[in-house]
């Protein structure tokens, strides 16, 4: 016989909603978080990454910041 009530099947997948949103939300206030100068991390990580996959970083756009002269 199957319950008519399913209102308990949902309680695991909306905790696990719950939980992958405050946690992304976390992620992202340390990422883009007031204090966080995060233009000079990303760029060494990124660099680590390709240099461990043996590839070459080629950058797409020049450094922003006034002209050198």
């Amino acid at each position: 016989m199957q319950r008519k009530d399913r209102r308990g099947d949902l309680i695991p997948a909306t905790v696990a909603a719950i939980i992958a949103v405050i946690g992304t939300a976390v992620i992202l206030f340390d990422d883009f978080g007031p204090g966080n100068d995060s233009r000079g991390s990303g760029n060494a990580i990124t660099a680590a990454v390709v240099s461990r996959a043996g590839a070459i970083l080629t950058p797409s756009e020049p450094p922003a910041g006034p002209p050198a002269g």
